[in-house]
């Protein structure tokens, strides 16, 4: 039990920073004392109760030979220390160390004209729905709409709690290619027609996170623009940032001012170039985990929406439903607990491969 006595150290240290009020005043320092005693707290009570119930579980062994009556509490208590070593080691399988983080999505159309860039506007209104069934707030970084409503892309950021239940944690499964087959509203003629949008999904990190020289940064300015190229702003107060060791390029222009507009820009693209080092870094792990589809293209997909059957289906997993209008309603969580657990199952089945290694 000598790591869990690790644990159990670490959090109380941890109680302790956070109730010191100086560590307040530096907001970096508090974000990273709370994101990580939010991820051991649940560890920490799993610990505990597991200490007592092994403690409780003796006694009634002990109490059960002479007393029949305690034969029945002695197997009650050890189906509760089986759950808690369940969750234990839910809890404690390797894990992204990016799933407590908030998340920046960015919802791109792709084949399908118009009809893909309405299918964008769908997914992000899917999401915005799901989001605030988990009592999370989003905050809109960047969005180019079409002349029909859709969204050539849109980019937001997604805020909520921490732990297993950071944003990134829960909503990185979304990145990839989804596809929808349904019939348009620019078809006349009533025919089905398949088109795509792009998801990427990438953990929000500050400054203190990651380092970015000022001197391998090319900012530029420009006017914002509405649907069809049309100006709605008479300042240059849009900002495009290029990342030059990397090539990476955001632009932000929902902001009045340049100056918002370069801080959302930053956030994005600290947020871009952390997810280009994790994919860096696991070019290596198996294929089942290796980055998310970054083309959007028909035939790379994730996942299909098919409106006729009211149908949806993750490919990654095999999963199937007819409860397309509930999912597009935000009901995502049965499709997300699902990948969760499929990706829990391979974590799991790594470690136990490293272990036997």
């Amino acid at each position: 039990m000598s790591g869990a006595h690790d644990f159990i150290a670490e959090f109380h240290d941890l109680e302790t920073q956070l109730a010191d009020p100086a560590i307040h005043s530096d907001m970096a320092a508090s974000k990273r004392v709370g994101r990580r005693y939010a991820e051991l707290a649940p560890i920490v009570r799993s610990l505990t109760l597991k200490e007592q119930l092994t403690d409780d579980l003796a006694a009634a062994r002990d109490l059960a030979s002479d007393d029949p009556d305690f034969v029945d509490e002695a197997r009650q208590i050890e189906a509760e220390l089986a759950e808690v070593d369940d969750r234990l080691t839910r809890l404690l399988a390797p894990r992204d160390p990016n799933d407590s983080h908030d998340a920046i999505m960015e919802i791109k159309s792709g084949e399908g004209g118009e009809e893909s860039a309405l299918f964008a506007k769908d997914l992000f209104g899917m999401y915005v729905k799901f989001i605030e069934t988990r009592g999370w707030s989003i905050d809109v970084l960047d969005e180019q709409e079409t002349d029909l409503g859709g969204y050539k892309t849109i980019t937001f950021a997604v805020k909520g709690g921490h732990g297993d239940e950071g944003p990134y944690g829960v909503l990185k499964f979304e990145g990839g290619v989804h596809r929808v087959q349904r019939v348009p509203v620019t078809e006349s003629q009533g025919r089905i027609h398949t088109s795509a949008a792009g998801v990427l999904v990438m953990p929000e990190v500050d400054d203190t996170e990651i380092t970015i020289d000022e001197s391998d940064l090319r900012v530029d300015v420009f006017r914002s623009s509405g649907p069809g190229g049309q100006g709605v702003n008479t300042t240059d107060s849009a900002v495009r940032i290029t990342h030059l060791p990397t090539g990476v390029v955001v632009s932000c222009q929902n902001e009045r001012s340049q100056l918002q507009n370069k801080e959302a820009a930053m956030r994005m693209l600290r947020a871009r170039l952390t997810a280009l080092a994790d994919e860096e870094a696991a070019q290596s792990a198996s294929a089942a985990r290796r980055s998310q589809v970054r083309t959007v293209d028909r035939s790379e997909r994730i996942r299909t929406y098919n409106f006729p059957e009211n149908r949806i289906a993750d490919h990654r997993i095999g999963y199937k439903a007819h409860n397309l209008d509930q999912v597009l309603a935000g009901n995502l969580q049965p499709l997300i607990s699902a990948l969760q657990e499929a990706d829990l199952a391979e974590r799991l089945a790594e470690a136990t491969q490293v272990a036997g290694d």
